[in-house]
Formats: C-alpha cells, structure tokens, sequence
C-alpha cells in the first residue's frame, strides 16, 4: 500500500453476497486507486477450540471419551479456519480477476463489530454484504451486524446488493443536515462519483426553502465539477425515495448516516431496515 494512501475494508464471509462484496470493492478500486483488504471474522464460538465436555458426562464414563469429544472441538476449530481462510482466497482472485493490484487478506478472530471499530485509522470505506450467512434465505431479515457496524465506524459504509451491475447513475438523498451536507461534500471530492450522473433528492413540500437547500448541494458539486440535477418528492421518506430508485432506474444511493429531518428516520430506526431491505440497489452511507 502507497504511504498515506486509504483502503477499502471488504468483509466477506460464505454468504451469497460475498461476491457482490467483491465485485463493488473492484469498481470502487479502479475508480479510486485505493487498495482492498479483504477480511473474514471468525466468530468466538466458531473460533473456539476444545472445550471442557466433563460436566456433560456422568459419573464413570471412560476417559476416551472426553479425548474424543476434545479431538473433535479441535479438528471443527480446525476447519473452520481452513474455511475462513478458503473464503478469502476466493476473494481475492475475484478481485485480482478484475484487474485489482493491491489486495491483501486478514482473518480475524472475535465480534465482527468489534473488528471494524479497530479499523478507523488508514480505512477509506467499509464494505459489507446487505445480509449474512444466516440470513441468505430470509428476504425480510437484514444482517444482524449491519446497523451495529455503521453505529461504530465513523468511515464510510458500502451495503453491498445481492449482485453487481455496472453503476451510471447515482441518488445523493439530502435533508439539509449536517451528516447529508457530508454526504455532498464526500460525493463532491471522491474520484468515485467522477463521470457518473448524480441527480440530488429531499422529501418535503415543493417550496423556496427546500429549492434553496438543494440548490446549495448542486452549487457544490459544480464546485468540484460534477454536474446534478435535483427534486423534490412527496410523501414518506422510505417510499418515496424507494419507488423513484425504482421508476427512473437508479444504480446506487447515497445518503447522510444520520439526519436532522423526516430522512432521519431512514437511518434510525425500523425505517433505515425497511429502506435497506426494500432496495435493489447498494447504499453508501456517510457519517
């Protein structure tokens, strides 16, 4: 890795979204130059090696028993890091595959969350499937770790969809606030966003104060020399910006983590679940 220069953080694990995970690492690097590290969590309980088996055998049982109950907690602890680290080497030739330079991988061991915390200093982005393992087969059930992990990072978070596509065009979600102005000032510096069309959108009534918001946001990437346009919609923030994802055939989102108006509650709550879940496409979520 060049001196000074960012990473992007890729967690995969043996989800069906792992690859996708990839694949938008890939586009985010070629776009950025930055390199990926690719990092699989083991678990505490997967982690966890031979266990004390003697409180579960009564009285009299044979010694050679309790050998074989320890041989076997060892030789699982065993496989799952050949697992894990079988994950990672898959990884990492999707990404070299793409055309990706500098990739290193890292298996880790303890709480996911408490992982990435450790990882602010010298991270660009973090990037993380928008369901797990457990989970790849329950359509209304995100992965438990993902709000616990844009709640304990102050970096960038990429939800990563259920597959790639290549990605054109781009919905900064603005409410004004300060965590969405940092959403405009990220898309106005990053190199990622350069090229792509950008079209800036708040929730509320059609008056002069939301115009004047939005036209603060554009100003700003003209600034930078990205061109947006913007608008205004009508109704609850999760629908509204849900169905115009869908109807004008947007490839990602951007938005605030954290916001001070009806878009808060995006982020906050059981909206931010639904607005994840509900959508088709990957979300950037700036603190």
């Amino acid at each position: 890795m060049t001196q000074n220069q960012e990473q992007i953080v890729a967690l995969v694990d043996g989800s069906i979204y792992a690859a996708s995970v990839c694949d938008h690492a890939a586009w985010v690097a070629e776009r950025s130059g930055a390199p990926v590290q690719l990092i699989h969590v083991l678990g505490r309980r997967e982690a966890i090696g031979a266990q004390d088996h003697s409180g579960a055998i009564s009285l009299g049982a044979r010694s050679a028993l309790l050998q074989q109950l320890a041989d076997l907690d060892a030789q699982r602890a065993k496989l799952i890091g050949q697992r894990g680290r079988a994950i990672l080497e898959d990884a990492a030739a999707i990404l070299q595959k793409a055309g990706v330079e500098e990739v290193s991988v890292r298996l880790r061991h303890g709480d996911l969350v408490e992982a990435v915390s450790e990882l602010q200093s010298g991270v660009a982005m973090v990037m993380i499937g928008k369901r797990g393992e457990a989970a790849d087969f329950a359509k209304g059930h995100l992965g438990s770790n993902l709000e616990r992990i844009v709640r304990a990072t102050q970096r960038p978070i990429f939800v990563a969809s259920r597959a790639f596509k290549p990605i054109s065009r781009v919905l900064l979600a603005y409410d004004g606030g300060a965590s969405a102005q940092k959403a405009v000032d990220y898309v106005a510096a990053s190199p990622i966003f350069n090229g792509l069309e950008v079209c800036i959108a708040t929730v509320g009534v059609f008056d002069q104060q939301h115009e004047a918001a939005l036209a603060r946001a554009k100003a700003k990437l003209a600034a930078n020399g990205l061109a947006a346009q913007t608008v205004i919609l009508a109704g609850q923030p999760d629908s509204a910006l849900g169905t115009y994802i869908d109807e004008a055939g947007f490839d990602l989102v951007v938005m605030g983590a954290y916001g001070h108006s009806r878009i808060r509650s995006l982020m906050i709550g059981s909206t931010t679940t639904e607005m994840i879940r509900s959508c088709k496409v990957p979300l950037l979520l700036v603190r």
